[in-house]
């Protein structure tokens, strides 16, 4: 053995095989339904001790598995199972979006790919509960008309709630962290706005037809919505453009 070589080489490895003894430890409480959404883990030093590791490497685990979206941590309660669709850190899909690129243009095709589809669901899946979260987000949309970054936050929410009144976990996972991505867009130019009752009114729209159960509606309000709001940001990078299109004023007919 070298000088300055110690049996103890091997042990960030061995941490990370720990660390992985932790995540298994936590999906086998979940599958044997031992912990459900909303459940409070033990205290470190309780599950430490039914694991078998130290500390340390439980806290390896646990940021493992907060960064797969299985847990959150809350100040001064605890550590628990995450609640709600599940969700994949905006921090890893940051770097992807740096890393490859990803343009204005290929979020709104993703947005229109998933959303379309999904809210023609929620139209038919809807529970009362849905319905009544995405008519409240559609009310604080139109109570924060005059505050952009409050009026974009309740934004992101309503599309949040439509995607859960689907019925469809994968989708709302999907579509919250292209919403999350998107957010992050465009609350850097919403001040630029010019006009937020429009969007909030093309959001009502969608909310009427999901309550109405009218999937054909749904969808093609969902369209419109995201028709507008792909020309709304493109203005707000460049307020030197012209007057836009909307989804609400009329459209010139093509001539035959």
């Amino acid at each position: 053995m070298e000088k300055g070589q110690t049996s103890g080489a091997k042990k960030p490895k061995e941490g990370g095989a720990v660390g992985a003894k932790v995540v298994e430890h936590v999906r086998r409480l979940i599958e044997d339904g031992s912990l459900r959404p909303g459940d409070r883990l033990p205290a470190e030093r309780d599950l430490a001790l039914q694991i078998q590791v130290s500390r340390p490497s439980l806290r390896s685990g646990l940021r493992t598995l907060q960064a797969m979206g299985v847990i959150e941590a809350r100040q001064g309660s605890g550590t628990y199972i995450a609640d709600g669709p599940p969700k994949l850190g905006d921090g890893p899909l940051r770097f992807l979006a740096a890393l490859h690129g990803f343009t204005r243009d290929e979020m709104f095709e993703a947005r229109r790919v998933l959303e379309v589809g999904t809210t023609g669901l929620a139209a038919e899946r809807a529970t009362p509960e849905h319905i009544a979260r995405i008519a409240d987000e559609v009310t604080s949309m139109f109570a924060t008309l005059d505050d952009p970054q409050t009026f974009l936050v309740h934004d992101l929410q309503f599309h949040r709630a439509v995607a859960a009144g689907s019925g469809n976990a994968v989708l709302a996972t999907l579509i919250d962290t292209v919403a999350e991505l998107v957010f992050e867009y465009r609350r850097t130019t919403v001040e630029r706005a010019r006009d937020l009752r429009e969007s909030a009114e093309l959001h009502r729209r969608i909310y009427k037809a999901i309550r109405d159960r009218n999937p054909d509606e749904a969808r093609r309000q969902m369209s419109d919505h995201l028709n507008m709001a792909r020309m709304a940001q493109a203005a707000e990078e460049d307020p030197a453009a012209g007057p836009k299109e909307t989804a609400l004023a009329p459209r010139p007919r093509r001539k035959k």
